[in-house]
């Protein structure tokens, strides 16, 4: 028996990669320095806001503050939205993480709501707009100097660059894009049409590090050597943990629907920002932002919270998440469905206190990701990044073949975009893709 090779695609050649490979790199560093300004300015705002402001009125940060925030946030978004040129871009509950690239005079608003998001509290990762936003950088930047550069691989390459420079590593971006690139008709080997985004990711990673991004993992004890047991008890984590995504995608067109009845984007953020205000003054700091500093903070002392807490947090998180995603904030879900995940897989830990902190982590966050992302690969190497243990990998290859059954037949994570929302107008129909 012998394994049949692709044949070769004819217009890939070694020097055409190795010609191609200089913009691929000069795309990955650029996507990267983009995505560091946004969250530097982001993280200036933010102090301002949390810090300095309450500071210096004597307020406490953790009052009834966050009420204050998150409303003038959602304000601020929705006055954006309603009124600035490009109101946006297109709504991120309707969009996939990669799309075709947005107008330039789209950016200006999507960048200042995107700021504004990040810096007061809404419960939405940055990934979508920044992937956005750089892929009509690129896109109108490559137009203009190489223009026989396919506009599809250079949305291709802004997008690996940028998953690149978010995780910290290209293995990020070489499993999103796997999916994506086997789809697509043209032939050759899978490794050619990957070699391109792989050196745009490996560019944007290494200038994260280099701009000092910290590493991806959190420290959790070791998982060690594998048990029988643990497949089961894991494997009841992972599928508790998609019924719980499962619950979510049920409720989000539900929540859409009602926040957007109020019809005007000043209202639906307003409104929006208001009752996230609400969520993060029942559930403290830690249930609110993007996530993944929050992360952090839960597995700093695991024993600090029970398992009410937990279930608490976690319930509160998908609650903040269904509204963001739901109140025309532009933000991506990944990160926030990753918090919802290490709560869950904390909660089955202090359930099933035989099911290492490590794996039970892991498992949750598999089998939230799973609904979120549709995408095996990603919701392992997330799971795998979180625990920062390689150990963990083949027991989740193996937890994550019944949780995909569960996913496999339902609909994606999104909202399907309204027929006349005019500022989805100005964008090209998506190809499917990941979130």
């Amino acid at each position: 028996m012998s394994l049949a090779i692709p044949p070769r695609d004819p217009e890939v050649t070694p020097k055409r990669l190795l010609l191609l490979a200089i913009p691929a790199l000069a795309i990955g560093v650029l996507s990267a320095l983009v995505l560091w300004a946004l969250n530097s300015v982001a993280a200036v705002l933010d102090s301002v806001l949390w810090d300095g402001i309450p500071g210096a009125l004597g307020v406490d940060p953790s009052g009834w503050w966050i009420v204050v925030v998150l409303t003038l946030t959602g304000l601020a978004v929705g006055l954006v939205l309603q009124f600035m040129p490009g109101h946006g871009g297109p709504d991120s509950a309707t969009t996939e993480l990669v799309e075709p690239p947005q107008p330039l005079g789209n950016l200006p608003s999507l960048i200042i709501v995107t700021v504004l998001a990040l810096a007061g509290g809404v419960s939405l990762g940055p990934e979508n707009p920044i992937i956005a936003v750089n892929s009509a950088i690129m896109v109108a930047m490559v137009a203009r100097l190489m223009p026989s550069v396919p506009m599809q691989l250079v949305v291709l390459l802004a997008a690996s660059g940028t998953i690149g420079a978010l995780f910290g590593t290209p293995v990020a971006a070489a499993l999103v894009f796997t999916g994506i690139v086997a789809a697509l008709k043209s032939g050759g080997a899978l490794w050619d049409r990957l070699f391109l985004p792989l050196a745009a990711a490996g560019a944007g990673s290494f200038t994260m590090r280099l701009l000092g991004q910290p590493a991806f993992a959190f420290d959790i004890p070791v998982y060690g050597a594998p048990q029988a047991l643990d497949l089961l008890t894991g494997t009841v984590v992972a599928v508790g943990a998609v019924v719980v995504g499962l619950a979510m995608l049920a409720a989000f067109p539900i929540v859409y629907r009602a926040m957007h009845s109020l019809r005007y984007p000043v209202l639906v953020a307003t409104a929006g920002g208001l009752l996230l205000g609400l969520l993060g003054l029942l559930g403290g700091p830690i249930t609110m932002f993007k996530g993944l500093d929050q992360v952090g903070e839960l597995l700093q002392d695991p024993d600090k919270y029970d398992a009410g807490q937990l279930a608490a947090m976690a319930g509160i998180k998908v609650v903040a998440l269904l509204i963001a995603a739901s109140s025309m904030f532009r933000g991506g879900r990944v990160f926030p469905a990753t918090f919802i995940g290490v709560a869950l897989g904390m909660l089955g830990h202090a359930l099933i206190p035989s099911l290492p902190l490590g794996l039970a982590v892991g498992c949750a966050v598999v089998g939230v990701l799973l609904v979120v992302t549709r995408d095996g690969w990603i919701s392992i190497f997330v799971a795998v990044a979180i625990a920062g243990d390689i150990t963990i990998l083949p027991m989740l290859c193996v937890i994550v073949l019944p949780a995909w059954l569960l996913v496999s037949g339902v609909p994606e994570f999104r909202i399907a975009a309204p027929k006349k929302d005019p500022a989805s107008a100005s964008a090209p129909s998506a190809p499917a893709g990941a979130d």
